[in-house]
């Protein structure tokens, strides 16, 4: 007998079934066995025949990490009208499928650390031609990225940025200006896991100290000199973090990877001009001088003076001062 022949059952707590395991009794395994090691050789084919035998009468459903994905999701879940509670939580999924609107009963959805199992060196690849980014609705379920534009409206604008031919302003204490293009600026960069930037630097400007937390980013020098570099994560007890820096002159190219503290500075008498491509549609800026001793509220001065070794007078001091973002 079948799970499908269980017409009263309302829970059911699969967690940890992957997509090819067989969810049926022992009377049916051997039935099932040629059809499922077929299944199991092409495993981009949905896995639907797994959860063939839900009972329409489910009114709780746990799916705990089952390694189900957007590519390969169970259509079947959508034939469950009296679905209350779905936890789709630790599975492979970057957005809800169109059928969960269809659970009509819903009134509790589980999603927490989605994509939490998957092991990538980048953003995961879209899974549509384009899903060109629209500012989230009001009460809409947090995704991690951007709601997608209804794809009959897209226009090629939605492609197109312009104005990276003009100079930033580095009128500022650090003689350096950031010009992004990401999706907040370019909203077909949406699911690519690609963004641009643009750095200006007036005569010894500097590009302070700072990381990526997503994204790891490779850099090109169009006009001047540049000494760049970044700085390992910590090594062990009792070594120090070891540096890697380079002078770069026009058509030098630079990487620094992902999450590692880098900086530039133009050590040149004129202007000078770098694009840098990210791994990220929008891989964040953390300017370490800024998020330590500018943060709001501010870190505590007896944190800081112990960690940094230096009387809380000093800390006071950083802490009063502007610290200015030269990302715009």
């Amino acid at each position: 007998m079948g799970l499908r022949m269980i017409d009263s059952l309302e829970v059911l707590r699969a967690d940890g079934i992957g997509p090819n395991q067989i969810l049926c009794t022992t009377n049916e395994s051997k039935s099932m066995q040629a059809l499922f090691s077929s299944w199991i050789l092409k495993p981009r084919i949905s896995p639907e025949i797994s959860w063939t035998f839900l009972p329409s009468s489910l009114v709780r459903l746990s799916v705990v990490s089952c390694s189900l994905s957007d590519g390969s999701f169970p259509e079947k879940f959508s034939n469950l009208p009296l679905l209350e509670e779905l936890d789709l939580s630790e599975n492979r999924i970057s957005c809800l499928p169109e059928w969960v609107k269809s659970l009509l009963q819903l009134q509790s959805l589980s999603v927490k650390s989605l994509l939490s199992s998957m092991s990538h060196a980048g953003e995961p690849s879209p899974l549509q031609d384009f899903c060109v980014a629209v500012d989230d609705a009001k009460n809409a379920v947090f995704v991690n990225g951007k709601f997608c534009k209804d794809p009959m409206q897209v226009v090629a604008d939605d492609f197109f940025e312009s104005g990276l031919n003009v100079p930033g302003n580095t009128s500022n204490p650090l003689g350096s200006v950031v010009t992004p293009v990401n999706v907040n600026q370019l909203p077909g960069l949406n699911t690519f896991g690609v963004s641009l930037v643009r750095i200006d630097y007036a005569p010894y400007g500097l590009n302070p100290p700072h990381t990526h937390p997503r994204g790891t980013e490779v850099l090109t020098v169009f006009e001047g000199t540049l000494y760049v570099g970044f700085v390992l994560s910590n090594p062990g007890p009792n070594m120090k973090n070891k540096l890697f820096t380079k002078i770069l002159h026009p058509g030098d190219v630079f990487v620094f990877p992902i999450g590692l503290i880098h900086f530039q500075f133009n050590v040149g008498k004129t202007n000078a001009v770098a694009f840098a491509g990210l791994s990220s549609q929008n891989p964040g800026t953390i300017t370490i001088a800024n998020a330590v001793f500018g943060s709001d509220p501010p870190i505590s001065d007896d944190v800081l003076a112990k960690a940094f070794q230096i009387d809380k007078k000093v800390v006071d001091y950083l802490q009063s001062q502007f610290w200015w973002d030269n990302n715009i």
